[in-house]
């Protein structure tokens, strides 16, 4: 035992008893209170630096979108009864018009889509 920790005895407990400091515990500022009542700046911190976003991910969410659209097409052809060469064509033209519109939509074109469910 040290200084009140640990085992009195190391005996049956499975372990030499061999007492360590934790070296990752961090004490808590003594009791001093400081007052600054100045707060941050708006762009205080970044050093004049913004980050762009990065295009893998950015191109991956935009396929997550595509196939959660079409998942939910699917869905409801299936629902509907159809046979599952004519789901499977009209998940294709579907997927087309729709990555037709969001690369147009990344260019800046009109953002309308249009998913019949004839």
């Amino acid at each position: 035992m040290y200084n009140g920790i640990g085992l009195q005895t190391a005996r049956g407990s499975g372990t030499n008893g061999y007492v360590q400091a934790n070296k990752f515990f961090v004490r808590p500022k003594t009791g001093k209170v400081i007052v600054d009542n100045k707060g941050f700046e708006s762009g205080q911190g970044t050093a004049g630096l913004t980050k762009k976003p990065n295009k893998e991910i950015l191109e991956h969410d935009r396929k997550r979108q595509i196939q959660l659209k079409l998942v939910v097409l699917e869905d409801k052809l299936i629902d509907q009864g159809f046979t599952d060469a004519e789901i499977a064509e009209k998940l294709d033209e579907a997927r087309r018009t729709i990555e037709a519109t969001s690369l147009s939509e990344e260019a800046g074109g009109p953002t309308t889509i249009v998913i019949s469910d004839k």
